[in-house]
């Protein structure tokens, strides 16, 4: 009896390792790429939100829901990921929305599995990246830790003096590798494809993301230096900034490298922007 225990435990032992590597061959792997690319995901919805919190009048905006997008940047050299998410993966019950208690956040699918479906998992992401450090973008940031965050040394010390609570969403990259970004424009990949740019205010380490891609041509990804396309002609700046001149200051420099450089403005809570670009699984080049 022992020994046909001892075989059955081998055997099983091997099916285990035979599925074990069944799966594994099994994930999809992301093909090389020539050319930069993005993929857009729909990271949640916040509803009932008031335009005068923003500098403005209720009426300057019709749709006041913000959508909460997160970005693959897909380049030759490697891969950023930009803003990731609202609501954890680890509040999805498989594949079900969810809606938090109030009802004002939501999410339609967890981040994760959306990047393995195009053959990304979070080990090999290159670098992570977050406009700031607002939980409405950094929800699934624990699970980047094995990456290299790109980060400005103003918003790393705030993001390491707030509440335990807050945080939670992004401890583990308190260890990982770090990059302390200059108050200059950084180069990712060091080809001007991929600039981070340092836009302080809203956060004190806000950073904006400026793509060239090859078809669509340059792009300015905003993260909260706006909220609405409103605010562009807003007379005054938005509630609970951490520094109110820093944002204006942002703002005109930004406004000033869009009419330079001819880019596109995605500003990321805005849903006329959101709803006209494509999403993944397709992608942006």
């Amino acid at each position: 009896m022992i020994r046909l225990r001892t075989i059955y435990a081998a055997v099983a032992s091997l099916i285990l390792s035979v599925v074990t590597v069944q799966s594994w061959c099994a994930q999809k792997i992301a093909a090389p790429v020539t050319s930069l690319r993005v993929y857009l995901f729909d990271c949640g919805l916040i509803k009932g939100e008031d335009p005068t919190g923003y500098g403005l009048n209720k009426d300057d905006v019709k749709n006041t829901d913000l959508v909460v997008p997160c970005y693959l940047i897909v380049h030759p050299k490697g891969t950023l990921m930009w803003d990731v998410g609202l609501i954890p993966d680890s509040a999805f019950k498989g594949d079900k929305p969810v809606t938090q208690s109030d009802g004002a956040e939501s999410s339609p699918r967890p981040l994760l599995p959306q990047l393995a479906a195009l053959g990304y998992r979070p080990e090999n992401i290159t670098y992570i990246a977050f406009s700031h450090y607002h939980f409405d973008h950094t929800a699934n940031a624990n699970a980047f830790a094995g990456s290299t965050w790109l980060v400005h040394a103003a918003e790393r010390d705030a993001m390491f003096a707030a509440s335990p609570e807050h945080q939670a969403a992004y401890n583990r990259l308190r260890h990982s590798k770090t990059v302390i970004l200059p108050n200059t424009d950084y180069d990712v990949f060091g080809d001007g494809t991929v600039i981070i740019k340092s836009t302080p205010g809203h956060t004190p380490g806000h950073q904006v993301l400026a793509l060239k891609l090859p078809k669509t041509g340059p792009v300015l990804i905003a993260g909260d230096l706006w909220h609405y396309a409103a605010e562009r002609t807003a007379p005054r700046p938005p509630q609970g900034e951490a520094n109110e001149e820093q944002t204006l200051a942002s703002r005109a420099a930004m406004e000033a490298y869009l009419k330079q450089s001819g880019a596109q403005l995605w500003i990321e809570h805005d849903p006329v922007t959101f709803h006209r670009l494509k999403k993944a699984p397709d992608f942006i080049e």
